[in-house]
């Protein structure tokens, strides 16, 4: 019996790498599964619909986002603007929890360090990196060869366009693509609701459905202190999606890893996971700690502990997934079908299938390493943050371009001094209390020998020594920090400043650990991780999508509701159940309404949909993606997925299973915007009036 079920699966799994029917994969604009949106939903589109949801999406950091109108407004969500909306709120005036509404363009605010992307053009530069190795070099040296091509073609790119330019690797290695994106530093915000109403329900309700959030952050980008004029723009469905419609979502999916090698694969079930869970409850306990000091406190905090509780719970649902003995029988008979295919052809096997015996090898080394690695930090501060940032750039700056760190190169200067010189606000005595308690954890965790530890502590007190960072550095002055990155490698080495002393204390062991993981696990994925994907090629072609790497991607599915024990779950809510949620608790938080929302009850239509599920295979970073119909109108934006999806990071979930993707729609957005905010003018212009 259990040959049969695994013979059952691999055969499934044959079916599915053939891209056979299932709505499958986070497609790159250059590979889209043309073939099975003909086949099973009769939808062909031009190459210039193709092009317009391209030059209509756009990538924030964490997120995803696309254009509404021709005069450059854009649309995420709140939790993809938050970040944002903390930096540009007071004790006074919290943009936060109030929410906020520009009438006139002169009212819009802007931002202190946002940034836009839009992928404008990509080419395939896969020979020129992958020949750049040379015969017989080391793994070690074959990466470093890798990146100084990769440098040079960013550079080349800049240099030629203007245009910001990345070189990105898919499929592990297998293919490098150069993408060119127009990037809008000039964001200005427009409107965002109440928190309390993007999360409603909080972390109660978050991963789950029915769901009943106007999970939204309006923006608009500028150019030259004008709107800026974008040509490409998703016009708006006042309809928005009926049950069972063909949608695709456009946006930037963080992280998945479904190309892994079971090797890989083990150890992040065995200890990465574990790891990083326990990091962040390390921090986000932190914040919480903090936040019970006041309420000036609970508002510095509140968004790092949103966050965190977002990706424990997400991290949570991921590893069960690699606990399941049959989940993971999956992905080991989903390797075997690989080498077996590969067998079938004896020339390319005997080039290839040595490649998962070295990484085998050296993720063997890494468990030992793993607390050094994950603690050798100081991620925990802002502040500290910024003093790495500028002790490590003074070092880097010297370097020919080619041989820098990859964050340090030409082509991603600009938008590295965008996020080092940012005015947005830092809070001391959060810096402090977070700092401490990372350092305290990290000299339990490590040992007071380790040589973090003692570069970062040596014999003192960690308390003293953070207090005297945090409450002596001057690096809360953008032009102290404008100072010092430009003084370069001198200045840094002449400060006095506490902050900066303590990041180049730790700088070495900082810098010994990265070229330990370089050499020892990177190189070997990025060598061993070309061969794999290249048996790939030879077995399957392109039909799987690669992992996805906060690079733009189109998912697809059907608006479509599903089972869940012994019920039918329906494929949308609306604003009825938003109220009878709220009363069904008493208003009690996090199910509480603001006023604002108690007053609108009589005025809106109740039975406009407020939020829906579809079956696209989505992730995290498409947060903030916009979901468009087939004549491409913006009908709603993704926001969450429900508990089923979750483990979706290591391999696509059926539909049948009931994964879905949750997003607000476009018609609960407008009733919202006219009928609880008043927001006519905004309203006007996402239907075109």
């Amino acid at each position: 019996m259990k040959k049969l079920s695994v013979f059952i699966l691999v055969v499934s799994l044959l079916i599915n790498a053939a891209g056979v029917f299932a709505d499958e994969g986070m497609w790159t604009f250059d590979n889209l599964p043309l073939k099975q949106w003909k086949e099973r939903y009769g939808f062909e589109p031009t190459q210039e619909w193709i092009d317009h949801i391209r030059l209509s999406s756009l990538r924030f950091e964490g997120g995803s986002a696309s254009f509404v109108s021709p005069d450059g407004l854009i649309i995420t969500n709140q939790h993809v603007a938050s970040g944002q909306l903390a930096k540009l709120s007071t004790k006074d005036r919290d943009l936060v929890k109030n929410g906020f509404y520009a009438p006139t363009r002169a009212d819009e605010l802007k931002t202190p360090d946002m940034e836009a992307n839009v992928l404008v053009s990509f080419e395939n530069v896969t020979d020129r990196v992958q020949s750049a190795v040379k015969a017989g070099a080391t793994d070690k040296a074959a990466n470093e060869q890798r990146k100084a091509a990769i440098a040079g073609i960013e550079k080349e790119s800049t240099d030629k366009t203007g245009l910001k330019s990345e070189v990105i690797s898919f499929y592990s290695g297998g293919e490098y693509w150069l993408y060119r994106f127009k990037k809008y530093t000039d964001i200005r915000l427009v409107f965002a609701p109440e928190e309390s109403m993007a999360a409603f329900g909080g972390d109660y309700d978050n991963f789950t459905y029915p769901r009943h959030d106007l999970d939204i952050t309006f923006l608009r980008a500028y150019e030259n202190g004008q709107p800026a004029k974008t040509e490409h723009y998703l016009k708006w469905s006042a309809a928005g999606p009926n049950d069972g419609e063909f949608v695709i979502a456009a946006g930037n999916p963080g992280s998945t890893a479904r190309l892994l090698t079971v090797a890989q694969l083990k150890y992040q079930r065995d200890v990465g996971n574990p790891l990083q869970q326990k990091v962040w409850t390390l921090r986000r306990d932190a914040l919480a700690e903090y936040a019970k000091r006041g309420d000036e406190q609970r508002r510095q905090a509140s968004g790092g502990i949103r966050s965190l509780n977002n990706s424990l719970k997400r991290l949570a649902g991921q590893q069960e997934g690699l606990l399941n003995p049959r989940n993971f029988a999956r992905k080991e008979a989903e390797e075997k079908a690989l080498k077996d295919g590969l067998a079938k052809k004896p020339e390319l096997e005997k080039l290839y299938a040595p490649a998962w015996a070295e990484i085998e090898k050296a993720y063997a080394e890494l468990p030992k390493m793993a607390n050094r690695l994950a603690f050798s930090n100081l991620a925990s501060s802002r502040l500290a943050t910024i003093a790495q940032q500028l002790v490590r750039y003074s070092e880097e700056i010297k370097k020919p371009n080619d041989q820098r760190y990859d964050e340090f190169r030409d082509s991603r200067l600009e938008s590295f001094k965008l996020g080092l010189l940012s005015p947005a606000p830092i809070y001391p005595e959060l810096e402090e209390s977070a700092l401490t308690t990372w350092l305290e954890e990290a000299k339990r965790t490590l040992g007071p020998n380790d040589p973090f530890i003692k570069a970062a502590l040596g014999e003192a007190d960690t308390a003293e020594v953070v207090r005297r960072a945090v409450s002596e550095t001057k690096l809360k002055d953008v032009a102290e920090r404008k100072a010092l990155l430009d003084g370069g490698a001198d200045a840094i080495a002449k400060s006095t400043d506490p902050m900066i002393t303590l990041a180049r204390r730790v700088e070495p062991v900082v810098r010994e650990l990265r070229a330990w993981n370089e050499e020892k696990i990177a190189s070997v994925e990025s060598s061993a991780g070309e061969k794999i994907a290249k048996a790939r090629f030879a077995v399957y072609g392109r039909t799987i999508a690669p992992d996805a790497n906060f690079n733009l991607r189109v998912a697809y599915g059907r608006v479509k509701g599903y089972e869940e024990d012994t019920t039918l779950v329906p494929y949308k809510t609306t604003f009825y159940g938003l109220y009878d949620r709220a009363a069904g608790f008493n208003e009690t938080a996090p199910w509480g309404l603001t006023e604002r929302w108690r007053n609108a009850r009589t005025k809106l239509d109740l039975a406009t949909p407020l939020n829906f599920v579809y079956s696209a295979d989505t992730i995290g970073g498409m947060s903030g993606s916009p979901i468009i119909n087939r004549n491409g109108e913006f009908v709603g934006i993704n926001f969450d997925s429900n508990l089923q999806k979750l483990s979706n990071r290591y391999w696509y979930i059926e539909e049948e299973e009931g994964s879905r993707a949750v997003g607000v729609h476009s018609a609960g957005i407008v009733e919202a915007l006219r009928k609880v905010y008043d927001a006519e003018a905004l309203a006007n212009e996402l239907i075109g009036k």
